[in-house]
């Protein structure tokens, strides 16, 4: 429901929802081509065979449910503009799911509520007296927001001309438990009791309720499931449905789909799920969510006195071990023993490092525990970190800047702060009388921003002594920034992508021997996103030749939770683990325990999960009631509340995935809940060209040719494994190596989505990256269907069982589609790729 993520997202409740709006939809973006004047459905990236409104702001969908031949879509919908807010329930119908008619506004705002999300039902015995039995009422139960107060309760609303007008009962609400988390009701009929189910969700408690009744007004709690699973973030959107495992009818299961926001598998948005039994009251899930870890050799347990061999700078991580909670702090559960590290120390004010000593990488695999705050690390390209003791290639001139990197603060000098690592450049060596340069190597300028973090001395370049990072291009200053007359770095960026191709160095200068004449600096890196001030990581992190290879953070929870880091690719180097707290702002602290090399990886709670999808754009996922034949389809919302109202469309914001026909399936032992595109997907299909047979090694080339390129297609490729670490498809790819990437990866077993560099990326810092989902072959095979629209991939591998749904933004002419593999060879045994005509036609 809206309201609720939205408004949790921006951390202010429901009664400051315009704030709520601005912080989610006002970053400013300007699309490489304008869709002003573009007539309706044509603009750059308007979806061509995905639902979206003509115009204005779409989420959650609502209402679902088949009558009389019609699909019904009802919709989370702002009638007054292209962000969120004055929630309503939009609508649209369809015979076929897939070729859509927007209808006029169903359920509209006033001055006392909004309209979140809900369901609707056909009332065939007229239960409620809005209809007859001839002319059945379509009752929308959906959840009210009352403006005044901020209370989320169940309403109802009704319609008995097919959903076209509608009037709100006058006995509203018919459930109010005075809760401001408390929404989105699925209602459906069971017929064994020949009553009314409706599955809401208690959000912040991580809780379903169960609610029956017999005429849709009146309504008795049965039971409540939960907390389970995946807790990260606001439980939403329930739905609950039984399934025929493999087909058999004589072996139902029960799905309960939960969606969450934030703590998905990739971050942010998603929808998980749990498999079980329902017995019109309760529900219970199979899995009791215990577990295990895999057994290996403790390195760090933070069982002693003291660190050990460990260095900690700055104060966060205190002289040694937590007991475990400290003052101030939420209760501390998780971690193993009677000790663990918590950089909680005085508050979240403090930062600071904790680093292992050099060791040789010997396990595949490192696992451990982490709890804290979800402030992520960023990754780039590290320029200088100044550890290990040296400047490696920088040149130094004068006497400031010593031999090689400072390790802290220096003698007789205010406490230093907020630099990563053991080591960072310092001129404040023999005091501020010293003077100096430290120069880099020459490198290329191939990434857009220029991160660092810089502290000391206000004497910027263009005054008489200077205390700067500057940039050189061609010999000459084209960026530098300077200090604040503190000791603590903070995190500073340069824009530089007027400059992409450049050959480069970064000098620091220290020319002033007055007050403040020295200059802090570390962590100089290029990276695809800008460094973000005060949003600096809580995170573990493994270092490897200078650079973080892998790295994990908390999910804002005191509660530690396994990790695990793939150490395959390092089996010999040398690497550090390195503890980073670098915030100061709320949930500014990380935790961790329990270290361990082991044969397998630990998991965590997330990734014991079931999720119905693993990309970052499904949300809000529910499912069709009453459609023909006992089918099953689900559709989700293709965003995510992490960048929803950034992403860069006009005149309309939000894309609903394609339906798809669900199903349970033993897979491995397991029953999983599977989907596959609504096969009237098909009625789109034109001009099929296809590839049977042939070996690719080591190369990226054209899949096809050029009749397989295009903007919206539907793909099916399968292929048989041979040695290739990773192989796959390429879509949309264009000048500049443009491109999405759906691959697998044989050295995980991960099927993977890779949209680094798919387009416009940057409008947010959590769009670019990488999704994967596990996915085993089956004989020796790996099977994908790709369906590519505007602005979308939606990714199906194997049996539907591993399914990832990103968001693209690509250039217009970015079109080709190619086949790769990397570091191997994989058989490409066949692949059909289908052009998909327009559904608005």
């Amino acid at each position: 429901m809206s309201s609720g993520r939205v408004l949790r997202h921006a951390r202010v409740r429901a009664l400051t929802a315009v704030a709520a709006v601005c912080t989610l939809s006002c970053t400013p973006f300007t699309p490489h081509a304008t869709a002003a004047d573009a007539p309706p459905y044509s603009e750059t990236y308007r979806p061509q065979f995905h639902f979206t409104p003509q115009k204005n702001w779409m989420n959650d969908p609502n209402g679902l449910l088949y009558y009389a031949g019609e699909y019904h879509l009802f919709y989370q919908y702002n009638p007054n503009g292209n962000s969120w807010g004055d929630m309503s329930w939009g609508h649209a119908v369809s015979s076929d799911l897939v070729h859509w008619q927007e209808l006029p506004l169903a359920l509209s705002h006033d001055d006392k509520e909004m309209v979140f999300s809900g369901s609707a039902v056909i009332d065939r015995d007229n239960s409620t007296g809005f209809g007859t039995p001839a002319n059945p009422a379509m009752v929308a139960v959906y959840t009210s927001l009352r403006k005044d107060t901020g209370v989320q309760a169940q309403s109802l609303a009704y319609s008995t001309d097919r959903g076209r007008t509608w009037t709100k009962y006058q006995g509203n609400p018919v459930i109010d438990i005075n809760s401001k988390d408390f929404r989105d009701p699925k209602v459906q009929w069971y017929a064994p009791t020949k009553s009314w189910l409706m599955t809401v969700s208690m959000s912040v408690e991580h809780k379903v309720r169960f609610y029956t009744s017999k005429n849709l007004k009146d309504w008795q709690l049965r039971s409540e499931f939960g907390p389970a699973g995946a807790t990260g973030g606001v439980w939403e959107c329930p739905d609950l449905f039984p399934l025929a495992v493999d087909g058999d009818p004589n072996n139902i299961k029960w799905v309960l789909v939960v969606n969450i926001n934030p703590g998905g598998i990739a971050g942010g948005s998603a929808a998980q799920y749990f498999i079980g039994d329902f017995d019109g009251t309760k529900f219970t899930a199979e899995d009791n969510g215990v577990y295990t870890p895999p057994a290996g050799t403790v390195v760090q347990d933070f069982e002693g006195t003291g660190f050990g061999s460990w260095t900690a700078t700055g104060t966060a991580f205190g002289a040694g071990p937590a007991a475990g909670t400290l003052d101030g702090q939420q209760t501390v559960t998780g971690f193993d023993g009677k000790g663990l590290a918590n950089s909680f120390h005085s508050g979240d004010a403090t930062t600071g490092t904790l680093t292992s000593p050099a060791f040789t990488v010997a396990g595949p695999y490192l696992n451990f525990k982490i709890g804290g705050g979800r402030h992520p690390h960023r990754p780039g390209k590290i320029l200088a970190d100044f550890e290990g003791g040296t400047y490696g290639g920088w040149t130094t001139t004068g006497t400031a800047f010593g031999p090689a990197p400072a390790t802290g603060t220096l003698p007789g000098q205010q406490q230093v702060s907020g630099f990563q690592g053991s080591g960072l450049v310092n001129t404040f060596l023999n005091g501020d009388a010293t003077a100096g340069t430290l120069t880099s190597p020459e490198f290329t300028i191939d990434k857009r921003y220029v991160n660092f973090l810089i502290g000391g001395g206000n004497h910027p370049v263009g005054s008489a002594d200077p205390t700067a990072l500057e940039l050189l291009v061609d010999g000459q200053i084209v960026r530098s920034a300077t200090g604040k007359d503190a000791e603590a770095l903070e995190t500073a960026s340069w824009d530089v992508g007027d400059l992409t191709g450049k050959k480069a160095r970064i000098r620091v200068v220290d020319a002033n021997t007055g007050s403040w004449g020295h200059i802090n600096a570390d962590q100089i890196e290029l990276s695809d996103t800008q460094a973000q001030p005060g949003s600096q990581e809580t995170s573990v992190n493994l270092v490897v030749d200078g650079q973080v290879v892998r790295s994990a953070t908390g999910s804002d929870s005191e509660t530690l939770d396994w990790a695990s880091f793939d150490m395959r690719p390092y089996i010999g180097k040398q690497a550090r683990i390195q503890l980073v707290d670098m915030n100061t702002g709320g949930w500014g602290h990380v935790l961790a325990d329990r270290f361990t090399t082991a044969g397998t990886a630990a998991k965590s709670v997330v990734q014991r999960a079931d999720w119905a999808d693993y990309g970052k754009d499904y949300y809000a996922a529910v499912s069709w009631e009453d459609a023909p034949d006992g089918k099953r389809y689900m559709i989700g919302w293709m965003n995510n509340w992490d960048y929803g109202g950034a992403v860069p469309t006009s005149p309309w914001r939000g894309a609903q995935s394609i339906p798809r026909e669900m199903a349970l399936r033993t897979i491995d032992g397991r029953i999983r809940l599977t989907s596959r595109p609504v096969s009237s997907v098909a009625s789109l299909w034109q001009n099929p060209v296809s590839e049977t047979g042939g070996t690719v090694t080591d190369t990226t080339r054209p899949l096809i040719g050029p009749a397989a390129e295009g903007k919206a297609l539907d793909i099916e490729a399968t292929f048989s494994l041979q040695d290739a670490d990773r192989f796959g498809l390429k879509v949309r790819t264009g000048a500049n190596g443009e491109g999405t990437v759906i691959g697998y990866d044989t050295t995980t077993g991960e099927l993977y989505v890779d949209r680094t560099l798919s387009g416009a990326v940057d409008f947010n810092s959590t769009f670019p990256g990488v999704q994967t989902a596990p996915l085993k072959a089956e004989n020796g095979r790996i099977k994908l269907r790709v369906l590519v629209d505007w602005s979308s991939v939606e990714v199906f591998g194997g049996s539907g069982e591993a399914v990832i749904t990103d968001q693209i933004f690509p250039d217009p002419a970015a079109q080709g589609v190619q086949v790769f593999a990397e570091n191997g060879s994989v058989r490409l045994d066949s692949a059909v790729v289908r052009h998909v005509g327009s559904a608005h036609g």
